[in-house]
C-alpha cells in the first residue's frame, strides 16, 4: 500500500574479527581462561552486526494486489509470521523455538534469545482504518520486550595462526638443515681434493725415491765392477806391491766415501718413510672429521623428528583445549541457572508493567471511541454526497456532452449557437450547482479529495463527479489545483481500471485544462501521457470523447506543442479515430484546429520554423482523405486546420504530395464560412508553388 516500498526485507550483515592475546591488559576473558590457554597462544575476537529493515505486513483485501504481487505478499507475511512465532515461543519460555521455519528467522536466530545485544523498532500509523495492524504491531513489540538475550563475548584461540607459526619454524629448520648439508658437501669436496693432492704428492715422492735407489744400485754395480777389475789388476801386478798398495789405499778411501754416500742414501730413505707415515696420519684425521660430520647430520635428522613430534603434541593439545571449551560451556549453563533468579525479579517488574498496560489500554479504548465517532461523521458525509450525486447524475451526462465541446475565446473556434445552447443548460443546472457549492463549503475540499482514494468504487466515482462539477466553474479551478486535486485526479486516472472512473476523471481534467494557467501544470505532471495511455486501452466512445476533449484543450497552448507531441498526445488524438463516433471525431477535429491555428501564429511571428508537428504524425494525410465525410461542424474544424497548415511554406511539399491542392481549391470555393474561404485563397495566392501546381 506504499508506492515507494521495495516489497522486500533488507538485511545488512557485517562480520568483524580482531586478533588479540591473553596477556593484554584490556582482555575481557576470566582467570579460568588464563589457566586453560598457554601464554603465547594467539586469540581472535569475533563479532557480527545485523541491520534489518523488515517489510510491513500486507492484507490483500486492503492493498488489492494481483498476480506476482500476491506471491510477494505471501512471502513477506510468511517470514513475518515465522518471526512472530519465534518471539512468542521465547516470550512464553517454550522449549522449542521454530527458527528453521524461514530463512529470515535462521539469519536472525542470534538476535532474539541468543548472545547478541538487540534493538527493535516497530512502526505504526495513526489511521483508524489500520487499527488492527496497529494493535497487532504494538502487541508484537510487547512480546518482544519479554525476550532476554544473554550477551556473551566470543573469543577463540586462533589455531590457524599457531599452525602457520609452526609451519614457518619447520620451514626454517628444513632450510637450515639443507644449508648444513650443502656446507658438509662443500667441505667433503674440499677434503677429497686435498686427499687427492696428497696422494699425487705421495706418489711423486715414491717415484723419485725409487729412481734414486736405482741410481744408487747402478753406482754400486759400477763400483763392484771396478773392484773386480782392480782385484784382477792386483793379481796381475803382484810384483808391483808398492804401487798397488798405494792404489789400494786410495781405493779404500774411495770405498769409505762410497760407504758414507750409501749411509746418507739410507738416511734419506728413512726420512721418506717418515713423511709417508705422517701423510697416512693426516688421512686418518680427515677420515675421522668426515665421520664426525656424518654424525652431526644424523643428529640434525633426530632434531627434525623431535620437532615433528612436538607438532603432533600441539595438535593433541588443541583437541584438549576444545574439550576444555566444552567444560566452559557447561559452566556457562550454570551461570544461566543463576540468571533465572534474576529473571524472576524481572517478571515481577513485568507484572507492574502489565498494570500500566491496562491503563494505557483504557486510554486506547477512549481514543478508539473518538475514532469511531469520526468514522460515523465521515460515513454521513459520504451518504450526503451519494444522495447529491444520485440527483445530479442524469443532468451531468447531458452537460458533459456539451461542456467539453466548448472552445475558449482565446482559441478562435467558438460558435454562437453552441454557446447559447450550453448557456441554457448551465442555467438549468445552476440551482443544482448552487446546492453542490453549499455542500462543498460545509464538507470542505480536502474531505472531498480524500474520498478519491476510497476503496468503495461507488464512493470514488461520485467523488470524481463532484470534483468534475466543481472544476466546471472557473472560480473553483485554482483552489482544486492548490489543494492537490489535480494530483489526485491523475493518480486515479493512472491506477484505476474502471471505465466510468476513466470517463469522469478525463472530463474533470478537461474542465481544468480549459484554464490556460492549469495547462502547463497538467503537462508537467504527465497528464497528456496518462490520457494517451487511457485512449489506447479503452474502446468506450464516451470515455474517448472526454479524453479527446481534454487533449483538444491542451492543443490550444502553443508553448506545450512540443511536449504534447513527445508525450504521444497527437498520436493518441489521431488514434481515437478508430472509434468512428461522431462526437469523438468532432473533438479530434477541434483539437487539430486548435493546434494548427496556434502553430501558424507562432510561425508567422518568427518564433519557430520548420514543418508542422502535425504532418510528422500523419495528420495531414487523414485530413485530406476525410475532409468531406463528417458533419458540418467537424468539416469546419478540418478546413480551418488545413488552411492554417497551408500558411507555412515549409509544409508546401507535403501538401502537394498528399493532394492537398485540390482540397484547398474546394475550400476556397465551397466553404460555408467567409473567413475560411478567404484564408484558403490567401494561402493559394501567396505561395508560388501552389500557383504553379494549379496551372
Amino acid at each position: 500500500m506504499n508506492t515507494e516500498s521495495s516489497r522486500s526485507h533488507a538485511i545488512l550483515i557485517i562480520h568483524l574479527q580482531r586478533s588479540s592475546r591473553i596477556k593484554e591488559e584490556n582482555s575481557s576473558l576470566s582467570n579460568d581462561t588464563h589457566n586453560i590457554f598457554p601464554d603465547d597462544l594467539p586469540l581472535v575476537l569475533k563479532s557480527k552486526l545485523l541491520i534489518v529493515d523488515l517489510a510491513g505486513s500486507e492484507r490483500i483485501d486492503k492493498s488489492g494486489s494481483e498476480g506476482h504481487m500476491i506471491e510477494e505478499a505471501k512471502f513477506i507475511n510468511l517470514s513475518l509470521t515465522s518471526l512472530g512465532k519465534c518471539i512468542n515461543a521465547l516470550a512464553e519460555n517454550s522449549p522449542h523455538i521454530p527458527t528453521r521455519d524461514s530463512k529470515l528467522t535462521r539469519i536472525l536466530r542470534d538476535s532474539f534469545g541468543g548472545t547478541a545485544r538487540t534493538s527493535l523498532v516497530v512502526t505504526i500509523g495513526p489511521s483508524s482504518r489500520h487499527y488492527s495492524e496497529t494493535s497487532s504491531t504494538i502487541m508484537f513489540g510487547q512480546r518482544a520486550m519479554k525476550v532476554v538475550n544473554t550477551i556473551k563475548l566470543k573469543e577463540e584461540a586462533d589455531y590457524e595462526i599457531l599452525y602457520k607459526k609452526m609451519e614457518r619454524e619447520v620451514d626454517q629448520l628444513t632450510s637450515e638443515m639443507e644449508r648444513q648439508q650443502k656446507l658438509i658437501k662443500s667441505e667433503k669436496m674440499q677434503l677429497d681434493k686435498k686427499f687427492k693432492e696428497s696422494e699425487r704428492s705421495f706418489h711423486d715422492l715414491r717415484m723419485t725415491s725409487n729412481m734414486r735407489i736405482e741410481n744408487l744400485e747402478k753406482e754400486k754395480c759400477q763400483l763392484e765392477s771396478t773392484v773386480k777389475t782392480l782385484m784382477r789388476d792386483l793379481e796381475e801386478e803382484k810384483g808391483q806391491k808398492n804401487l798397488l798398495s798405494e792404489q789400494i789405499a786410495e781405493l779404500e778411501k774411495l770405498l769409505n766415501k762410497n760407504k758414507q754416500q750409501q749411509l746418507e742414501n739410507l738416511s734419506r730413505t728413512k726420512i721418506l718413510t717418515d713423511t709417508t707415515k705422517e701423510h697416512e696420519k693426516e688421512m686418518e684425521e680427515l677420515l675421522r672429521q668426515l665421520q664426525e660430520e656424518r654424525h652431526c647430520s644424523s643428529s640434525l635428522k633426530d632434531r627434525m623428528s623431535v620437532l615433528q613430534q612436538e607438532l603432533c603434541d600441539a595438535q593433541s593439545s588443541a583437541q584438549l583445549q576444545e574439550s576444555m571449551a566444552r567444560e566452559l560451556e557447561k559452566k556457562l549453563t550454570k551461570v544461566t541457572e543463576e540468571l533465572t533468579s534474576q529473571v524472576q525479579s524481572l517478571k515481577e517488574k513485568i507484572s507492574e508493567l502489565i498494570s500500566e498496560k491496562e491503563v494505557i489500554y483504557e486510554e486506547l479504548k477512549s481514543t478508539q471511541e473518538k475514532v469511531q465517532q469520526e468514522m460515523w461523521q465521515r460515513q454521513g458525509l459520504e451518504d450526503q454526497i451519494l444522495r447529491l450525486e444520485r440527483s445530479t447524475s442524469d443532468n451531468y451526462a447531458e452537460e458533459s456532452k456539451t461542456s467539453y465541446g466548448m472552445v475558449r475565446s482565446g482559441s478562435g473556434l467558438g460558435n454562437a449557437a453552441f454557446v447559447s445552447k450550453s448557456g441554457k443548460i448551465r442555467e438549468a443546472l445552476s440551482g443544482q450547482r448552487g446546492t453542490i457549492s453549499k455542500i462543498f463549503e460545509e464538507v470542505g475540499l480536502p474531505n472531498v479529495l480524500a474520498l478519491l482514494k476510497s476503496e468503495d468504487l461507488d464512493v470514488q466515482i461520485h467523488a470524481v463527479k463532484v470534483v468534475a462539477n466543481l472544476a466546471a466553474e472557473d472560480i473553483n479551478q485554482e483552489r482544486i489545483v492548490e489543494e492537490g486535486g489535480l494530483d489526485a485526479l491523475l493518480s486515479v486516472l493512472e491506477t484505476s481500471e474502471n471505465t466510468t472512473i476513466h470517463r469522469v476523471t478525463a472530463g474533470a481534467v478537461a474542465n481544468l485544462a480549459m484554464n490556460g494557467s492549469n495547462q502547463g501544470v497538467i503537462m508537467n505532471k504527465g497528464g497528456a501521457r496518462l490520457l494517451a495511455n487511457v485512449s489506447s486501452k479503452t474502446e468506450d466512445p464516451q470515455t474517448l470523447r472526454m479524453v479527446a476533449g481534454a487533449i483538444a484543450n491542451l492543443c490550444g497552448n502553443e508553448k506545450l506543442h512540443l511536449m504534447l507531441k513527445q508525450d504521444g498526445g497527437i498520436k493518441a488524438l489521431l488514434g481515437m479515430v478508430r472509434s468512428g463516433h461522431a462526437d469523438v471525431i468532432a473533438q479530434i477535429a477541434r483539437g487539430i484546429a486548435n493546434f494548427a491555428k496556434c502553430e501558424s501564429r507562432v510561425i508567422s511571428q518568427g518564433h519557430r520554423k520548420g514543418r508542422s508537428l502535425l504532418i510528422e504524425d500523419g495528420v495531414l494525410t487523414w485530413m485530406v482523405a476525410n475532409s468531406t465525410r463528417f458533419s458540418a461542424s467537424t468539416r469546419r474544424h478540418i478546413e480551418l486546420a488545413f488552411c492554417h497548415l497551408a500558411q507555412n511554406e515549409d509544409n508546401t511539399c507535403d501538401i502537394i504530395a498528399s493532394g492537398g491542392i485540390k482540397e484547398l481549391l474546394r475550400i476556397s470555393r465551397e466553404s460555408p464560412r467567409d473567413d475560411t474561404r478567404n484564408l484558403a485563397k490567401k494561402a493559394l495566392d501567396s505561395n508560388p508553388a501552389f500557383l504553379r501546381e494549379i496551372q
